[in-house]
């Protein structure tokens, strides 16, 4: 629990609604008239935001209807596409309060909130019954979590015989060095739990999954930040961005996550797997 307690307060911003209010309305979106790709600057935490998200739904076979699980839901910007794209109803857990208040009133600006719904909670102990999901996807969230067998096997629970399972996460890679901190997830290797993609297979299947595909999105992520940094030396800071999210060292940890990206010490790696 204590570390769940430091994790959520990593991820708290303070005033976060507001600041992406703010953000949007500097980047000439009309509030009354906001459609769910406005918000994907900013509610796509993860790297390469929604091209990541969309190259994961690729590769699921979604159907209209489908209830869908969302590990660590952050914004809930994965959710809404899911939902608004796929018609899928999609049901949303974050550890931080604030990212969970958020999301829903992000939904609510866009119309969807009655196909996407959120609650603060741990993935240890998720609030619902067994079998209750068609499939699920995690986005960059197993760095914060310790004891990956018990998260899988929480997960598992929840999902039918059958369901498939996303997992999109930064692994450990065996480049040179230590990973350099802050970086998004963690300020200091106190709450990062880097595992490597054997790793995550290993707790998969001892959770009841069978893992199907293991894809390295190493590559992808660099050029995600090198279209970032071109940017950004061309026009400076966007008035909509993850800098928004991750607060004033937002630099700081770009150049770090970036840096150990290049030096192979980490990778963005998709899992898919199927609850068996």
């Amino acid at each position: 629990m204590d570390n769940e307690r430091s994790v959520a307060a990593h991820y708290a911003h303070g005033a976060l609604e507001e600041a992406i209010l703010g953000g949007l309305q500097a980047a000439g979106k009309d509030l009354a008239h906001l459609v769910p790709a406005d918000l994907s600057p900013v509610d796509e935490f993860h790297m390469g935001g929604r091209q990541a998200t969309e190259d994961v739904a690729a590769q699921l076979d979604l159907k209209p209807g489908m209830r869908l699980i969302d590990i660590g839901c952050g914004l809930g910007g994965a959710s809404r596409y899911f939902a608004e794209t796929h018609g899928c109803q999609v049901s949303g857990v974050d550890l931080t309060e604030e990212y969970v208040a958020t999301a829903r009133a992000l939904a609510a600006l866009v119309g969807l909130q009655g196909k996407v719904s959120y609650e603060q909670a741990s993935a240890l102990a998720l609030p619902f019954d067994d079998a209750a999901f068609d499939g699920g996807y995690m986005f960059h969230v197993g760095m914060n979590i310790a004891d990956k067998p018990a998260l899988f096997a929480e997960i598992r629970r929840v999902l039918k015989p059958g369901a498939v399972f996303a997992v999109y996460d930064v692994m450990a890679e065996p480049g040179e060095g230590e990973v350099a901190y802050p970086v998004a997830w963690a300020s200091s290797p106190a709450t990062s739990f880097l595992a490597d993609a054997a790793g995550y297979r290993r707790a998969l299947e001892n959770a009841g999954f069978a893992v199907d595909a293991t894809r390295s999105r190493r590559a992808f992520a660099l050029e995600f930040f090198k279209a970032m940094r071109a940017r950004m030396a061309a026009n400076g800071p966007p008035p909509l961005g993850l800098h928004i999210v991750m607060g004033a060292d937002a630099g700081v940890k770009s150049a770090n996550m970036a840096a150990n990206l290049e030096r192979g010490v980490i990778a963005p790696t998709e899992i898919f797997a199927r609850a068996v």
